[in-house]
């Protein structure tokens, strides 16, 4: 059994920063492993690790930068990753799911998978239909916000987190794309035994040629960046209920709000 699980780097922007244009400055900038892909990570390997033969393969659509998120799953565990990058992709200032969807398609039919995982959603740009976008490219059957899966033969039994705290219990049928919510199982720290295996781990990098796929013009791009200013200000008020009250209640009915 192989296993494809997308690997994607995500940023966190300090407190204080500067815009230069349509960036923050890399200063400000701390890149980490998406958070829900470290939970699909985590799945994959403990299905690896329950079961004899299962591969497990990560894919990524970064720079070279990404490299360091990249042996951040090696070291979880996963057996070897590629990464997908071009010179036609230098430029972008986002790049779109279904972009990203086309390229990992891409490598997805290369590497035949039974089994995909992704993430829900990205934690920066908060993107989250990569995962059934990329069902739609290789025809797989798909199932979205995955809180509990279990396998029997070329069947997923999958719990999926709905809207309203509903939660819904189905089977779906291998090959399949599931996208895995946080909170399925508890992501592993990386042992140094693992971060040391991770360096020597394979690791291919492909070009848009290599996986045959011809972007064109990329269909979304970040026109402007602007820190929006504060509209609004908070009142304190100080002393015990009893004593602020009255100073709550004359306020609110200053601002229009009747009792």
């Amino acid at each position: 059994m192989k296993i494809l699980v997308t690997v994607s780097e995500a940023v966190d922007v300090d407190d204080d920063f500067e815009i230069a244009e349509t960036a923050i400055d890399e200063r400000y900038l701390t890149y980490d492993l998406n958070e829900w892909d470290n939970y699909a990570i985590e799945e994959a390997v403990q299905i690896s690790e329950a079961n004899d033969d299962v591969e497990v393969v990560t894919v990524t659509v970064g720079p070279e930068r990404t490299e360091e998120v990249i042996r951040q799953a090696l070291a979880k565990g996963a057996d070897r990753a590629v990464r997908v990058w071009d010179d036609a992709l230098a430029d972008a200032t986002v790049l779109d799911p279904g972009t990203k969807a086309e390229l990992i398609a891409a490598v997805a039919r290369e590497e035949e998978p039974d089994l995909v995982l992704t993430g829900v959603q990205s934690a920066d740009y908060s993107f989250g239909a990569t995962g059934v976008t990329l069902a739609s490219e290789l025809d797989y059957a798909w199932a979205a916000v995955v809180n509990e899966l279990e396998l029997d033969g070329d069947t997923a039994s999958v719990h999926r987190e709905l809207e309203g705290g509903i939660e819904e219990l189905t089977d779906v049928e291998l090959p399949a794309v599931l996208t895995i919510q946080t909170g399925i199982n508890d992501p592993r720290y990386a042992s140094l035994r693992g971060i040391r295996q991770a360096q020597s781990k394979p690791l291919d990098v492909e070009t848009l040629a290599d996986v045959g796929v011809d972007v064109g013009e990329l269909p979304l791009a970040l026109s402007s960046l602007y820190e929006p200013e504060t509209e609004g200000e908070a009142t304190l008020f100080e002393g015990s209920a009893e004593d602020t009250a009255g100073e709550l209640a004359e306020l609110l009915t200053e601002k229009g709000v009747d009792a």
